[in-house]
């Protein structure tokens, strides 16, 4: 090893993109010699797990182009900007997707998408105190709302059904918090 470090030499941009730009980095080994790696920058994004008062949660079907299918989804999005708090994201993205508001909205996880060339960081909140109202989709937004029972969306990802990694961490991380609570304590 040379210096026994990564470093990134310099970075170069090969698409700026509606969602994502694109780079290539020269990076830098530790025995001294160089390689390119991609590398994805993201704005960053929020997720909603969304807990009616009957328990039952509010989930999104729709369309998405990389696997050529609906898919059944946590309400999520984008954010506005990079100085944007997730927690207005999760909020803004819960009334646009699903019409409902969140009279709680708590920090459940930090999740990483992908960390091997993406630097995506979606938080991931619990949304509780749901009250109705009406969706704003964008123009280029086609869902549904759908209501689930935690179980049944646990036996979907067990069986393959659900494979959105940001849907499976955040019905993951409420069932486990739904386990730990304290007998006669336990939490939305």
């Amino acid at each position: 090893m040379a210096n026994g470090v990564y470093e990134r030499m310099g970075r170069k941009l090969v698409r700026k993109g509606v969602v994502i730009d694109e780079y290539v980095d020269t990076i830098s080994l530790p025995n001294g010699e160089s390689e390119e790696w991609d590398f994805v920058d993201h704005k960053g994004a929020a997720a909603v797990v969304a807990v009616r008062d009957d328990g039952r949660l509010l989930m999104v079907r729709q369309w998405r182009n990389t696997l050529e299918r609906e898919t059944i989804e946590l309400p999520a999005g984008g954010r506005t900007s990079r100085e944007e708090p997730t927690v207005e994201t999760a909020a803004r993205e819960l009334a646009e997707e699903t019409g409902y508001r969140a009279q709680n909205l708590e920090l459940l996880l930090n999740y990483r998408s992908t960390v091997a060339f993406c630097n995506e960081k979606i938080d991931i909140y619990l949304a509780t105190g749901l009250t109705p109202g009406k969706q704003h989709l964008d123009p280029d937004e086609f869902l549904n709302v759908e209501v689930w029972d935690l179980d049944d969306l646990i036996g979907m990802i067990q069986r393959g059904e659900i494979e959105d990694g940001k849907t499976i961490a955040g019905i993951m991380a409420y069932a486990y918090r739904k386990r730990v609570a304290a007998p006669g304590e336990e939490k939305a």
